[in-house]
């Protein structure tokens, strides 16, 4: 058999897949793009501008006004707990979804019962499964990162005025930066999460994993949208 025909072979197999992800992958750049163009040209169109805002203008009224520092340290504590716990559940997740891979022997057949177009062999449903894994690895090392970063915030949010003055990369500024970088990882982390639906999804087929990501993008349009019009 040459190289032609062991492509065109492959492709008879899994060419639905591999077209199917490459489609899901495109719908969600292209709404990426869209999004990342419209925030250049109004920042305050998306959620995650306004909340960066507003934990930029947060920071800064903690570091100028001595005396919220209780109050400073009650709401990162809240923030690294929903890490935390967020992390706990990627860590679940990541086992069982390595528990689900190797059980493909057992399972393929029953979970491909509504699969139609797409390939019904076992080692494609195990590259399904790695590419489930690895979302849930991407979610938990945003989760931890955002832990990492809160923690730092934790301590230089309550540097007093003058030491702040005295010591410019400890300037309000930058630890707002800081502290926004955690809130990015959050947001990796929670996307992360989201694209796990269509993965699931792909499970069960191509046509599956389409339809799933048309419906994510729907939804995120809709939660991104700071305006309400």
């Amino acid at each position: 058999m040459n190289d032609f025909s062991r492509i065109q072979s492959w492709f008879q197999e899994f060419g639905v897949d591999f077209i199917a992800i490459l489609i899901s992958l495109l719908l969600i750049g292209s709404y990426y793009r869209f999004l990342h163009i419209r925030i250049r040209r109004d920042p305050t169109y998306s959620i995650h501008a306004v909340n960066a805002l507003a934990r930029s203008l947060w920071v800064r009224n903690v570091m100028a006004n001595p005396g919220n520092e209780v109050m400073a340290v009650q709401s990162l504590r809240n923030f690294i707990m929903v890490g935390i716990m967020m992390a706990s559940t990627a860590s679940l997740l990541i086992m069982g979804t390595l528990t689900l891979s190797g059980q493909a022997e057992n399972i393929t057949h029953s979970w491909h019962a509504i699969n139609f177009i797409g390939s019904h062999l076992k080692e494609l449903w195990i590259v399904k499964v790695m590419c489930l894994l690895l979302d849930f690895v991407i979610a938990f090392f945003a989760y931890a990162l955002s832990i990492r970063l809160a923690n730092q915030v934790l301590f230089m949010i309550n540097v007093p005025q003058a030491d702040q003055e005295s010591n410019p990369v400890l300037s309000h500024e930058n630890v707002a930066n800081r502290m926004n970088q955690a809130g990015y990882m959050v947001a990796v982390g929670m996307r992360a999460y989201f694209y796990a639906i269509p993965l699931v999804f792909w499970l069960f087929g191509p046509l599956f994993l389409i339809v799933a990501t048309m419906g994510l993008v729907i939804t995120l349009y809709r939660l991104d949208r700071h305006q309400s019009d």
